[in-house]
């Protein structure tokens, strides 16, 4: 073989194994541009800002003592504050009389959402509520008396009143604050507290 010969056969030899794999390297950044675009849209889902909520009333500065006393609260039913040291048990729990506000301010600090409703509801609202709370950790169900709204929606320091259970508000006001930022404990138990009124 003459020497222009090699010469030919070594370069294509080179060019040969130092090309690069376009085909390995198209399909890793094809997946590699999909997970980043399934993170980035997780991630977008996991932090989007809530909507607004019409009507929501919001408290900071809530305190967060145990005590072993009966509390005044300022709003019926309390969305906050000073409470008993044992939480109202709120595992999708429905109630058929009223809580003691101190247990029940527990469970908001752990992150339950708890629904109130006005003594005398209609049954079909009340049935809708109670489809909502059934199932659905970190809620809870209960009369409240002298309540001016015929439902509200509490978490803590945070609060909704609707008129009626298929109320949009409803869902809106689940996926913000259960278990929501607002919550001073988070991962803090809903079960094991007190099971009865």
């Amino acid at each position: 073989m003459s020497k222009s010969a090699r010469n030919r056969n070594n370069r294509q030899n080179v060019l040969t194994k130092t090309s690069p794999p376009w085909g390995a390297i198209a399909f890793f950044t094809t997946i590699g541009v999909i997970v980043l675009a399934a993170v980035g849209f997780a991630a977008w889902q996991a932090f989007k800002p809530a909507e607004a909520i019409a009507g929501l009333v919001e408290k900071d500065g809530l305190k967060q003592d145990h005590v072993q006393t009966p509390v005044t609260y300022d709003t019926t039913p309390p969305m906050g504050g000073p409470h008993h040291p044992v939480w109202q048990n709120c595992d999708g729990r429905v109630y058929d009389q009223p809580l003691k506000n101190e247990h029940a301010v527990h469970s908001l600090e752990h992150g339950a959402v708890w629904f109130t409703y006005r003594p005398g509801l209609a049954s079909g609202e009340l049935d809708k509520l109670k489809s909502k709370v059934e199932g659905t950790d970190y809620t809870m169900l209960s009369p409240v008396q002298n309540q001016d709204a015929p439902i509200v929606l509490s978490a803590w320091g945070k609060q909704v009143k609707v008129d009626k259970a298929d109320d949009g508000r409803i869902n809106a006001f689940l996926k913000a604050y259960l278990k929501g930022p607002q919550t001073p404990e988070p991962g803090a138990a809903c079960s094991g507290g007190k099971d009865t009124p």
